[in-house]
């Protein structure tokens, strides 16, 4: 071939640069979108601040920001892994994004992988933030970051499934209601502001099952008290991911 010609080389790219480009454009679009935002770092950090400075809730003894900065944690996991990527999911469901994106050469399991990517960027982000503010207020973070680690990630995959779940079964507005109604009721019932000890018996048992409360609960075991390895809690989690990742995978519809 002589030069200064060329020759057309039809093809997908490789699979690691369409993970990648897909992730980055998942990121770029979800911290563009002001109501994502504002459940992911705005609420977050507000509610970090205020009840941590306000004697508003009896968090027990010790400093309040101890005891909140893990439930806050938690409530930025939730915020961003179900509630604004099931929101999210669920419009471009509606829109026809995903049935589009389903035929491109970029495999659905890939798609789903770049949306999980994007979830976990966001993560460290707001983890950054919350971290900062946190120790800005006096917090003594304890433990082992390993098990801080596991737990972020267990929690991580639960609340992705159970998102992806919602996402994929009802309609975009029944999913943008009931993502919101569950993130206002979990983050009122999960120990993420309110110790679940100050409900009655038969709700606190209840409540204790739930994902909130099971990464909430943990990571103030190891980050307030310095435990090794809360395993209840990582059990706890790890029912929840199968469940929710399973049933996401056998429920989930494209259009």
């Amino acid at each position: 071939m002589s030069a200064g010609t060329y020759s057309p080389r039809p093809g997908a790219a490789p699979l690691g640069r369409m993970i990648a480009a897909q992730t980055a454009l998942e990121t770029k679009m979800l911290l563009r979108n002001g109501e994502q935002l504002l459940l992911t770092v705005v609420i977050p950090s507000l509610l970090l601040v205020l009840f941590s400075t306000v004697d508003i809730i009896d968090t027990g003894s010790g400093k309040a920001v101890d005891f909140l900065t893990p439930g806050v944690l938690a409530l930025a996991v939730m915020s961003t892994a179900f509630t604004g990527q099931a929101i999210a999911t669920g419009f471009e469901r509606r829109y026809g994004v995903l049935k589009r994106l389903a035929v491109s050469p970029l495999p659905r399991w890939a798609l789903m992988c770049a949306k999980t990517l994007s979830v976990l960027v966001t993560e460290l982000l707001q983890i950054a933030l919350l971290t900062v503010i946190a120790l800005a207020l006096g917090w003594s973070p304890q433990g082992n970051p390993v098990s801080v680690f596991l737990l972020l990630a267990l929690g991580t995959a639960a609340f992705s499934g159970l998102g992806l779940l919602m996402a994929g079964t009802l309609r975009a507005e029944a999913t943008l209601a009931a993502a919101n109604l569950v993130f206002l009721l979990l983050l009122v019932g999960g120990g993420v502001i309110v110790p679940l000890d100050r409900f009655p018996p038969g709700v606190e048992s209840v409540l204790a099952l739930l994902p909130i409360s099971a990464l909430s609960d943990g990571l103030r075991e190891v980050l307030q008290q310095g435990a090794a390895l809360p395993w209840a809690n990582l059990g706890l989690l790890t029912v929840w991911a199968v469940v929710g990742l399973g049933a996401a995978a056998r429920f989930f519809r494209w259009e």
